[in-house]
C-alpha cells in the first residue's frame, strides 16, 4: 500500500526514533509498504519518520541512481544493486574527505541543495530478519544511508546547509508545510491536519 509522505514542518520529522524489536506490530507489512511508497515517489531512500512513525527503521534502494545518465558509469553500476533495510542502525564511524552532492528529500519536494558529507561510513544495523550486520559503505550509497540515518535522528538535510541558503529557501519550506506544493506522490501536510 502506498502511504502518504509526511511533509516538512511536521514534528515527527524532528523526533529521534526509538529502537524496535521483532514483535513490532505489522513490521513486514510496514517494510513492504515503505518500499512501495518509495518506489512510487521515485526515491532512493525512505525513513519511518517520513511516514509518521518515530522508529529506527529506514530503507535504501539506489536503483534510480543506476539509471541517472549524469552519474559516472562505475557509480551507476555499483549503485544499481544497493538495496537494504536498516533497523536500529547506528553509524559507528564516518571518515574520508567531505564532498558535496546535490541532495533532495521526499518530505521536502522541489528543494535541492549541495550537502557536504564524508565519503565512507561504518554502520551497525539489523536487517528485516533481525540479523546483525556491520558494513563499511562508501560513495553515493554511503550518502543515501547518511541522509536516511539523519531522519531517524530527527535531522533534515536542510539543517546541513549554510545560513544564507537557509534564508533563501525559507519561503519554499513554509509553502511546503502549508501544502502549497504539488509533488507527483501522496503527501500529508502539517498545516492541513484537522484540528
Amino acid at each position: 500500500m502506498i502511504l502518504p509522505i509526511i511533509a516538512y514542518g511536521d514534528p515527527v520529522l524532528r523526533k529521534i526514533g526509538v529502537d524496535i524489536d521483532k514483535e513490532y506490530p505489522g513490521l513486514s507489512e510496514l517494510i513492504e509498504n515503505m518500499k512501495e511508497t518509495m518506489a512510487n515517489a521515485q526515491g532512493v531512500g525512505l525513513a519511518a519518520p517520513q511516514i509518521g512513525k518515530a522508529i529506527r527503521l529506514f530503507i535504501v534502494d539506489t536503483t534510480p541512481f543506476a539509471e541517472d545518465e549524469e552519474l559516472e558509469n562505475e557509480e551507476r553500476n555499483f549503485l544499481g544493486a544497493f538495496k537494504k533495510v536498516f533497523i536500529n542502525a547506528k553509524i559507528l564511524k564516518e571518515e574520508g574527505e567531505e564532498w558535496p552532492f546535490n541532495e533532495g528529500c521526499l518530505s521536502i519536494p522541489d528543494v535541492r541543495e549541495d550537502v557536504f558529507r564524508q565519503e565512507k561510513i561504518t554502520i551497525e544495523y539489523l536487517d528485516e530478519n533481525f540479523e546483525k550486520h556491520t558494513d563499511v559503505i562508501d560513495g553515493l550509497a554511503a550518502r543515501v544511508v547518511q541522509h536516511e540515518y539523519d531522519h531517524i535522528e530527527g535531522i533534515l538535510f536542510t539543517d546541513k546547509i549554510s545560513s544564507l541558503k537557509k534564508r533563501l529557501i525559507k519561503k519554499k519550506l513554509e509553502n511546503i508545510s502549508k501544502g502549497k506544493v504539488n509533488p507527483d506522490y501522496r503527501m500529508k501536510f502539517p498545516s492541513l491536519k484537522r484540528k
